[in-house]
């Protein structure tokens, strides 16, 4: 979840990505809208999916009334204060094409791929300055040369997040939230690692939905908090979310697992969603997944 100053600047952006607007939650007593875009093409992974059915979907929350502030900004998680999410990512087929039509249509780039050393990989801004990366399903040499690109290949690859302590994390993920390693890519040069988490087979550029847990070497050792969870100020990145078969019985087993809760399903009005902590403090929102049955409260 990302929170947007102008919903109608985000949804345009995320549709000129190919995305489509597949559900939409006002709440107008509490002042706030929920967007929620996802590939839904024929060649979609998730394609015609209820909207808690899809391996990936972004959702956008706008407070009413940001648009008209001048001084509202959200943290994009890159820069201090506030910095711990890094980004989304969508993979494409044809990355040079695909960058050309983002940058024709006037939208900023962070890295574009001429860009420094890594020439496989850019990152575009959304209206809020959040960085949403652009990765490759093909070789990069081979599409060089292409200069169409097909919006209904597009897929929502992974989200972004740093993490403190990789040890943590990964057991976390692995054992309480049930994920899969899929891949770790090892940088020590630049004293980094990667790891790609998810649930199901496959990996890579052709998968959507995965976890990208983000380790710098050494933030273990430091005192405290290392990474901001976006959801105090400054605000911007809200949570990752998983949907479960059955809601009552999956946080029963995360409250035998011992997890820490921002809030439980029984807490507050809203009985349908809950929400984990992760060993850095970031949200993890538990919905159900409606494949499988209602949910036993209403949104």
């Amino acid at each position: 979840m990302l929170r947007v100053k102008d919903p109608k600047a985000s949804v345009k952006f995320y549709e000129h990505l190919g995305m489509s607007l597949v559900e939409q939650k006002d709440f107008p007593d509490n002042k706030f809208s929920l967007y929620f875009l996802a590939y839904d093409s024929p060649k979609a992974t998730s394609h015609g999916n209820h909207w808690t059915d899809r391996e990936g979907i972004i959702e956008l929350t706008h407070n009413h009334g940001t648009e008209n502030d001048a001084n509202y900004k959200v943290a994009n998680g890159n820069k201090e204060p506030g910095k711990g999410f890094g980004h989304v990512c969508i993979s494409v087929d044809n990355i040079q094409a695909a960058c050309k039509r983002i940058s024709d249509a006037g939208y900023k780039f962070q890295k574009r791929l001429e860009d420094g050393r890594m020439r496989h990989i850019a990152f575009a801004l959304d209206p809020d300055e959040y960085w949403v990366e652009v990765i490759s399903q093909k070789d990069v040499a081979e599409t060089e040369k292409e200069t169409t690109t097909d919006l209904q290949t597009y897929k929502m690859n992974h989200t972004m997040i740093r993490i403190k302590d990789k040890d943590a994390s990964l057991k976390f993920y692995q054992d309480v939230m049930g994920m899969q390693l899929l891949r770790t890519a090892e940088n020590e040069s630049n004293g980094f690692n990667l790891y790609f988490l998810g649930y199901g087979e496959g990996k890579g550029a052709g998968r959507e939905g995965l976890l990208e847990l983000t380790w710098n070497y050494g933030t273990e050792k430091e005192e405290g908090k290392v990474y901001h969870d976006g959801n105090s100020e400054p605000q911007g990145f809200g949570h990752i979310c998983v949907s479960v078969d059955d809601l009552n019985k999956a946080c029963e087993r995360f409250e035998k697992e011992g997890v820490s809760w921002k809030k439980k399903l029984s807490d507050g009005r809203m009985r349908n969603v809950a929400f984990v902590l992760d060993p850095d403090g970031y949200w993890i929102e538990v919905i159900q997944n409606e494949k499988y049955g209602k949910p036993p409260g209403e949104y």
